[in-house]
């Protein structure tokens, strides 16, 4: 089984992109985030069309997650707390050929310090609870997604210039490895203990070029499915070309026996 994640950074305005790629590394399951899109905006038949089945938590002009999956796709869960009106589209997890899988976009944090900085903690706290409320670590997991943090230096280009920031502050840092407690594997670390290898990049200041990126896009995974890991890939030739996003996909897969 084939599992990716991606933060689009739009799907409509890079559905051309996306179909292109899911053609090209036929992945089984795709979970996407920063949508920017309401549900019935998502190109949804020109992704059935390449036969994948279709899972949307959308919202307008800001975050929205989805999954795709080649396999069938039940029991789907939108957001952290269904009992919260109006939150977030940042959280969206489903059965797929008995896995679990969760797709996440942890909020970016603006400012240290900041009344968004201290939601993002929040936010990454109510995501350790729900994982300890609705599952086990003995279960076939994936959680996956745009973390918005660096776990440590090897994930920093230049230290220098993200020292302390909201990707890299000891706080948030400490939230994640929380979540890593519960009973989670870092799929892509667990093959590259090396630093160097980066899934997103600013826009500004020319940050592709000068490889001035930052590891911040995880695929976790529980011990038994980790134990199934076969290889795990970024895929940072999605950084070129016309309008990419400013993330690529990570992707791993694992042995269906």
């Amino acid at each position: 089984m084939r599992v990716a994640t991606w933060n689009v950074n739009s799907v409509i305005a890079r559905t051309e992109r996306l179909l292109r790629w899911l053609e090209r590394y036929q992945p089984d399951v795709l979970c996407l985030q920063e949508l920017k899109a309401v549900d019935d905006k998502f190109p949804e038949v020109e992704v059935r069309a390449l036969g994948y089945e279709i899972a949307v938590f959308g919202q307008a002009a800001y975050n929205g997650v989805a999954i795709l999956s080649k396999r069938p796709v039940s029991d789907v869960r939108r957001g952290l707390d269904p009992a919260i009106e109006g939150e977030d589209a940042r959280l969206i997890s489903a059965d797929v050929g008995g896995t679990r899988v969760i797709g996440a976009y942890v909020p970016n944090g603006g400012e240290v310090g900041s009344d968004k900085f201290e939601y993002k903690m929040a936010w990454l706290r109510r995501l350790r609870v729900y994982l300890g409320e609705h599952h086990r670590a003995d279960e076939p997991l994936i959680l996956c997604g745009d973390f918005n943090c660096a776990l440590d230096d090897r994930d920093v280009a230049k230290k220098d210039l993200h020292d302390n920031t909201v990707l890299t502050h000891p706080e948030i840092r400490a939230a994640v490895r929380d979540l890593e407690s519960w009973g989670l594997v870092d799929t892509f670390r667990s093959q590259h203990e090396e630093g160097g290898a980066y899934s997103w990049w600013d826009y500004r200041m020319l940050g592709f070029p000068k490889n001035n990126g930052l590891r911040i896009d995880l695929l976790y995974a529980t011990p038994p499915l980790a134990a199934t890991l076969q290889e795990t890939f970024m895929d940072r030739d999605e950084r070129k070309g016309k309008k990419p996003s400013d993330h690529v996909p990570v992707m791993a897969t694992f042995s269906d026996g």
